[in-house]
């Protein structure tokens, strides 16, 4: 064997070393138990119910927020109008108005929150 054919032998096995090798499938947990620990690490399933709950006490602190001080400024200006209760023919126009208030402070606060985490390098 010649000199250039035992250099291209050697550069054809430092070539395949260099490929990437397919990844390997990560093994299966065995057993139920196993299992369900592993969906439940994986797909964080602690910090999605944690994010719900404290959703669900968000939404209810927005809307006692709209409705016990935000809405009785509007009913102020308005006396003798109950604001939940304006409607124009048969479209309840009060009580839209305070849930869409309630859903636009809720959105700002998760964008105010969601920024905040960006900025703290939590994605």
């Amino acid at each position: 064997m010649s000199k250039e054919d035992k250099m291209l032998e050697e550069l054809r096995k430092i070539r395949e070393l260099l490929e990437p090798k397919p990844p390997q499938p990560s093994p299966q947990p065995k057993g139920l138990w196993n299992e369900f620990m592993d969906f439940f690490s994986k797909y964080k399933v602690m910090g999605m119910a944690v994010a719900f709950i404290l959703g669900l006490y968000l939404g209810a602190l927005v809307q006692a927020l709209v409705g016990d001080l935000i809405m009785p400024i509007i009913e102020l200006a308005m006396p003798g109008v109950a604001w939940d209760m304006i409607q124009i023919g048969p479209f309840r126009i009060g009580h839209f108005t305070g849930t869409l208030i309630t859903f636009l402070i809720v959105v700002f606060i998760i964008f105010i929150i969601v920024k905040a985490a960006k900025k703290g390098g939590i994605e």
